[in-house]
């Protein structure tokens, strides 16, 4: 169903992400959206990459040793697959992300994940500019409301749409969670 030049990555999708400070959220459907990718990949034995944020922050709910730092049950890794640890926005920084996908002979990468105008964001624009054909699934990511700097209240739903603005065209191509569970060709 995917080629073996394609690997399904799985930004931060951590406990953490469920605290009430993060605030109302858009996409709820997301985690069984990335349950489903992550299954249709297992079965066709791809290669998939869990990406686990370990904050450096004293306060932040990813720190090491909390449970906001494990993995939510929709996307615990398997014997196997490979866990990267990261310390920054990007799963690019200050890791091996790069040298396994190009080692893999991994040419297409497909991001799902949180939060969408964060770790995907900065990971995507990495990817895309490191020469990768990257993908981001839309119903698979999501993000919460912000407040801009002059207070105004931005939507969860318009913030994702903005952050997958800027990444669609020069960074990634956008699909949703049924493309690529009909077939990858529907995709490219």
């Amino acid at each position: 169903m995917f080629p073996d030049s394609a690997a399904l990555l799985i930004i931060d999708v951590q406990k953490a992400i469920d605290d009430p400070s993060w605030g109302r959220r858009n996409n709820p459907q997301a985690e069984e959206n990335i349950a489903r990718l992550l299954q249709v990949w297992r079965q066709a034995k791809g290669r998939v990459i869990h990406v686990q944020h370990h904050s450096r922050e004293p306060q932040s709910k990813y720190r090491p040793g909390q449970p906001g730092c494990d993995f939510k049950e929709c996307a615990l890794p398997m014997p196997g697959e490979t866990v990267v640890t990261k310390h920054t926005n990007s799963a690019f920084i200050g890791t091996e992300l790069e040298a396994m996908l190009w080692e893999g002979a991994h040419e297409q990468v497909v991001v799902v994940g949180v939060i969408t105008n964060n770790s995907v964001e900065a990971t995507v624009r990495m990817a895309g500019n490191l020469g990768f054909e990257v993908f981001v699934v839309s119903d698979a990511t999501f993000t919460f409301d912000r407040r801009a700097l002059a207070g105004t209240l931005h939507l969860a739903e318009d913030v994702h749409a903005h952050s997958l603005a800027n990444m669609n065209g020069e960074y990634a191509r956008i699909v949703s969670t049924a493309e690529l569970e009909s077939g990858w060709a529907n995709v490219l």
